[in-house]
């Protein structure tokens, strides 16, 4: 198991745990993670998530299970448990009232709103941005109004994702704009 920084840090510091497949967005996460002054553990699977939490019926469980895990970050698109499969798993079980986002490379409407259903934080495109990051730990650093913002973020997630997909499509338009031009 692929196992980040487990050193004793201060209490105010957000840990979390990043789960992905891909070892080059794992290590994306994890700087961007790190850089926002949070303490992060990755694993490459749902599986290996699961055995962290203590949530795989002990069998090789990692003995860490007494470390507190303030945020979750999980791949959508995994082999073996996906994504979707471990938020499930995971907000069915002791661990419910820790945040879960979702992160894919895939702008699947159906998808996202699948994942926020279930229970999920937030929906993030990949490449994640420091920017993600840092509203994500702004928002479970805050505690007390995390519900409030809770249900705020999401009504306001789908407007973002209308406000990235417009974007594209504007993109695309220019580029597609551009290409008739030139062919002309």
């Amino acid at each position: 198991m692929a196992l980040g920084d487990l050193s004793s840090s201060s209490t105010s510091e957000l840990h979390v745990l990043a789960v992905d497949d891909s070892i080059v967005d794992r290590k994306v996460i994890e700087r961007l993670l790190r850089i926002s002054a949070c303490k992060v553990t990755t694993v490459e699977s749902g599986t290996r998530a699961l055995q962290y939490l203590g949530l795989d019926g002990d069998k090789g469980s990692s003995g860490l299970k007494d470390l507190k895990v303030n945020l979750i970050v999980t791949d959508y698109s995994m082999p073996g448990l996906t994504g979707y499969e471990l938020l499930k798993k995971i907000k069915s079980s002791a661990f419910r009232e820790i945040p879960v986002v979702i992160m894919s490379s895939e702008n699947i409407q159906p998808r996202i709103e699948q994942c926020m259903t279930e229970g999920a934080e937030d929906f993030l495109l990949k490449p994640v941005k420091l920017a993600d990051v840092k509203r994500l730990k702004e928002l479970i650093m805050r505690g007390g109004e995390a519900e409030q913002e809770k249900t705020s973020n999401l009504i306001s997630s789908p407007k973002r994702i209308l406000q990235n997909n417009i974007f594209f499509f504007f993109i695309i338009f220019f580029i597609i704009t551009i290409i008739v031009i030139f062919i002309v």
